[in-house]
């Protein structure tokens, strides 16, 4: 741990991401550590949208909601995992995950599901995040 300071790698002696994420995040010994619940594409309406990307552009910025409450940004997140019921359309979704973390991106983990907690839920991420 370099002063406090979350720090992501990727081991040179192994293949490179495939994806924008990270290997190995670090944590500061003494974090504070939090845990989302898994984000979805909900707006503040209550609508689920039936478009997919839609269902995207709602859930990051659910994220960002949810960070904001605890006063946390991009770099405190350790890792995310992601739940989808569909493919991915991968432009469209790292357009939004960088928008969030530009290139200092956390740990990551993808998985398609056949469904989610209600059957209109596309997509759902869910965030870890560490503060000192």
């Amino acid at each position: 741990m370099t002063n406090g300071k979350i720090t992501r790698s990727n081991p040179l002696d192994m293949p490179a991401p495939v994806g924008n994420y990270t290997h190995i995040t670090k944590i500061p010994k003494g974090s504070d550590l939090f845990v989302t619940s898994g984000q979805i594409g909900l707006d503040l309406n209550g609508h689920i949208p039936s478009n997919f990307n839609e269902q995207v552009s709602n859930t990051f910025t659910n994220i960002k909601r949810v960070l904001g409450s605890e006063q946390l940004k991009s770099e405190n997140i350790i890792k995310v995992n992601v739940w989808s019921t569909e493919k991915i359309d991968w432009n469209f979704f790292y357009s939004e995950w960088d928008k969030l973390f530009d290139t200092d991106y956390p740990a990551m983990t993808i998985g398609y599901i056949v469904e989610l907690g209600l059957p209109e839920i596309k997509i759902e991420i869910e965030i870890w995040a560490a503060k000192m």
